[in-house]
């Protein structure tokens, strides 16, 4: 029936938002999902051009980065994304996702997102470790990264930013950057106190 996947999947998808009475969140994951899995680029896949296209612009469009699990995601290519799309790509972050080797157990901070990106992104799914407890310093430190991202929107000198500068390079509390190493041990103070009235509760 249909010429292509995309404009299949397009189809099914506009016709189930519209069902839906167009809800105002309302997510698809495309096939090609990340960096890695567009032939040849993003910009020119035949894929993600025809989904830009066909898709209702109140849908949106679920993007892992360069690859499934991205050290690092860059203004850059976000614009790139935003480009073939039509529209700002919802991040679905897999950096602490541990479902493809439940020995690997992600602890450190949030890192590795150029500051900035906030103006470059509908939203920011966080795909957690497997292991509940092990998320107290990933969801804090995502926490911190969000509230320095805000403080960059309220300052457009600073938004937009992407310097040569490693975002685990940083030091010191300058305003409307996130340094991750502070996020780290803020985090740690938080969930050491959280540790604490645990274990004093009936029954622990």
């Amino acid at each position: 029936v249909f010429p292509s996947l995309a404009q299949a999947q397009a189809s099914v998808a506009n016709e189930v938002y519209r069902e839906l009475d167009q809800p105002s969140v309302f997510l698809f994951c495309p096939t090609e999902y990340c960096s890695s899995l567009c032939s040849p680029s993003p910009s020119q896949s035949y894929y993600l051009l025809t989904l830009g296209q066909e898709l209702l612009p109140g849908i949106g469009v679920i993007w892992t980065g360069p690859k499934v699990v991205s050290q690092e995601l860059s203004a850059t290519l976000l614009e790139e994304v935003e480009g073939v799309l039509r529209r700002r790509p919802i991040i679905w972050d897999n950096l602490y996702a541990n479902d493809y080797d439940c020995r690997r157990v992600f602890l450190g901070p949030y890192t590795g997102r150029a500051p900035g990106l906030m103006p470059r992104v509908r939203g920011l799914l966080l795909n957690p470790n497997c292991e509940l407890q092990a998320n107290f310093v990933p969801i804090h430190t995502l926490g911190s990264w969000f509230r320095s991202e805000l403080g960059s929107c309220a300052h457009p000198d600073h938004a937009g930013m992407e310097t040569a500068a490693a975002l685990g390079d940083r030091q010191g509390p300058q305003e409307g950057s996130y340094s991750p190493q502070e996020a780290l041990e803020l985090a740690l103070h938080d969930w050491v106190a959280e540790i604490n009235r645990q274990a004093l509760e009936p029954g622990r």
